[in-house]
């Protein structure tokens, strides 16, 4: 079937089965338009679990689709392709215990440790942090939920993007190391796991420089998933909804050049707007679901075999709503 008659065969199984569709940014603009509600990953978790529909189609990457099922146990979640975040790929529960247990080798009691985990991260991650009393956060709180944090006097362990927690520190005021960079994490209000984002690592100060000599009063929105150096040479660092908002009250004639995902940049703003990177950053996994795959996934709702459906343990569910669920308190 060609996208036009997929897109009507998607819309009317919507419908008769009673199924809503979520969608990132960063996804691809024939699924985006498909969906019911578009957002960054926690508006959508949190849109998904207040909806009344049995079913839903998570489209984005993994652990998307888990913090739903935090949320929400009692919804069926669907994803048509449950690709994979490459920075939560960079942690799981094994190194996370790994990396606690080498800052209990440098002189840092466990009890002296609170972990932050980036919601980009895994819902068993989330609860290994849950179970020792820390938090979640998004790009967009992470400063709240750190300043909360550091009321308890413990050291932060900021997993799993190293940019983020140093982005944080430097904006706060407080001192960073990177896990293995072989700084005493001793001297370091926060503790930053050695992960990071594919996509965010392809803007430089280069690029910024390129733009600035191009066009001298060019405006830069950068992510905080983005380096230091990188988000230190910008106009605007917010969170990818915080970007929107930013862009949207600008002039039109105002340029202004951006680095984050390409799909958004490119729905974003048409006049005088630039992807701040010689290359497409373009998030690989984001952008792996696609029309039949989404079609798909409802004929198998449809057919009652229910394929790419998320499941989590109670036990892991549990302990990852308590992370969370800090978040939400604050």
């Amino acid at each position: 079937m060609n996208n036009g008659i997929l897109k009507k065969e998607i819309f009317k199984l919507k419908q008769e089965l009673h199924v809503s569709i979520v969608a990132h940014f960063y996804q691809k603009d024939e699924v985006f338009e498909l969906a019911d509600f578009m957002g960054d990953s926690l508006q959508l978790a949190q849109w998904a679990a207040k909806d009344t529909n049995p079913y839903l189609i998570f489209c984005g990457v993994g652990f998307m689709g888990q913090s739903v099922k935090i949320l929400a146990p009692q919804k069926r979640v669907f994803m048509p392709k449950i690709a994979c975040c490459a920075m939560a790929r960079m942690i799981d529960v094994d190194y996370f215990d790994q990396n606690v247990m080498l800052l209990e080798q440098s002189g840092i009691a466990k009890s002296d440790i609170l972990p932050v985990t980036y919601i980009n991260s895994s819902a068993e991650v989330k609860a290994a942090v849950g179970k020792m009393g820390g938090f979640v956060c998004t790009s967009s709180n992470a400063k709240k939920i750190i300043t909360k944090a550091l009321e308890s006097g413990k050291k932060i362990l900021f997993v799993p993007d190293r940019c983020l927690g140093q982005n944080i520190a430097k904006e706060m005021g407080l001192q960073s190391c990177v896990m293995g960079d072989g700084s005493d994490p001793k001297k370091a209000d926060i503790i930053c796991y050695n992960g990071f984002c594919s996509v965010h690592q392809l803007f430089d100060v280069e690029d910024i420089a390129f733009y600035r000599t191009k066009y001298p009063d060019i405006l830069i929105a950068t992510h905080p998933e983005c380096k230091v150096e990188v988000c230190d040479a910008s106009d605007f660092v917010g969170s990818t909804s915080q970007i929107i908002d930013y862009v949207k009250q600008l002039p039109l004639e105002q340029k202004v050049a951006i680095g984050t995902e390409y799909n958004m940049i490119q729905r974003l703003r048409k006049e005088n707007t630039y992807v701040l990177s010689s290359s497409k950053p373009e998030c690989p996994t984001m952008n792996e679901t696609t029309l039949q795959d989404v079609y798909n996934t409802l004929m198998s709702i449809k057919e009652g075999r229910f394929e790419n459906e998320i499941s989590i343990s109670e036990e892991t569910r549990k302990w990852a709503y308590e992370a969370l669920n800090r978040m939400f308190e604050i």
